[in-house]
């Protein structure tokens, strides 16, 4: 198991530039997870690591080994696809065979890998069928038993799951989990998909459009702690109010214009740090409750009135006008077992949280 490295790496195309002096340590034997919008330049990142693209300046470190002109067939990578890349003329057993026929294994070894791995992709019944008979959720698993075979110390996806319907995908999400548990691989997953990021990575790296890393952490720590406006929009749905901190009796408040001052919780250290700073204030739609009657208990609260309700089956999305014409999300989970009261269009409602649910932004 090897770590990668890459330092000050810069790549261009056609003169446009696409990465700039970008630092990232991919930890060794976790499910790393690369997210960013179209464009941010995460498969670029993914290509240099597999050597398909040479930086114009930086270097790739895979462990202690300096890999950034390292021929493609000479490194311990290999990558699934989108589009799978399987040989259409070849059958399961030997599209899957095909990297161990090119490295000069036995056809014994190969049998032996080859039934071995397709065995754990219960593709045992499909060995000797053409990939055309296949489906789509079979085809991906083939081109992951071709990528597994080989052994590599690190398995690279490039949205891998994009062209399956969403049950498959939600069902080869947990195929993947269970493997890179099994095998103890490095795993990097390119996606602009949240949720499968969330769902799958032990790290993740957040890279915003202009090719730069915004965020890394566990998914509960960028959802929960999200570093900038950026991440805090992009990973989930948040609300983000512009305002000023205030200090006063070693308490802290943010003061939004037209709305009103909220309590914040603010560590010691940082009060004299924060004060009269213009800042951002961010809010998920979970944290908040919603009710048509007043409630006690809560730090702050605000009134408004239900401008939109969009249902979910597991949840409500209630969409709330304010005093100052913003539109404040807040998401209410669909549970049986607890009656609530029935919100609907036009009602005036009040909107509960804790000082402890908000996250304050600088940028």
């Amino acid at each position: 198991m090897r770590s990668i490295q890459l330092k000050d790496i810069t790549k261009s195309y056609n003169g446009e530039l696409i990465l700039e002096k970008l630092n990232l340590t991919i930890p060794s034997g976790q499910f790393f997870a690369l997210l960013g919008p179209s464009g941010s330049g995460k498969t670029t990142l993914l290509r240099l690591i597999a050597g398909f693209e040479e930086p114009d300046s930086g270097q790739i470190f895979l462990k202690d080994k300096d890999i950034t002109h390292t021929p493609v067939n000479e490194r311990t990578i290999n990558t699934v696809f989108q589009h799978y890349a399987l040989f259409p003329h070849l059958n399961v057993f030997d599209n899957v065979a095909y990297g161990l026929r090119i490295k000069k294994f036995s056809e014994e070894v190969i049998a032996q890998k080859v039934n071995r791995v397709l065995h754990a992709m219960h593709l045992e019944k499909q060995i000797y069928k053409s990939i055309n008979q296949l489906s789509g959720g079979q085809k991906q698993r083939v081109a992951l038993a071709r990528a597994v075979v080989n052994e590599p110390d690190v398995l690279l996806f490039d949205e891998p799951l994009a062209a399956l319907d969403a049950k498959l995908r939600e069902r080869m999400l947990v195929e993947l989990i269970e493997l890179q548990s099994t095998l103890k691989t490095t795993f990097v997953y390119v996606t602009h998909d949240q949720t499968e990021a969330l769902t799958v990575a032990d790290t993740m790296a957040i890279m915003n459009q202009d090719g730069e890393i915004e965020q890394v952490g566990t998914p509960r720590e960028i959802y929960e702690f999200p570093a900038s406006s950026f991440v805090a929009r992009f990973v989930g749905t948040t609300n983000i109010f512009s305002g000023r901190v205030i200090i006063e009796a070693d308490k802290g408040y943010f003061d939004i214009p037209h709305l009103g001052r909220f309590a914040l919780l603010i560590p010691q250290d940082k009060l004299t740090l924060y004060n009269e700073n213009k800042m951002l204030m961010s809010l998920r739609p979970e944290k908040i409750m919603i009710s048509k009657k007043p409630l006690e208990g809560f730090s702050n609260h605000i009134e408004g009135v239900v401008n939109s309700i969009i249902y979910y089956g597991r949840s409500t999305q209630y969409n709330i006008l304010l005093a100052n014409e913003m539109i404040m999300h807040v998401f209410e989970q669909n549970d049986e077992h607890f009656a609530t009261e029935e919100i609907s269009y036009d009602d005036k409602v009040y909107l509960y949280w804790q000082k402890e649910n908000v996250v304050l932004l600088l940028k």
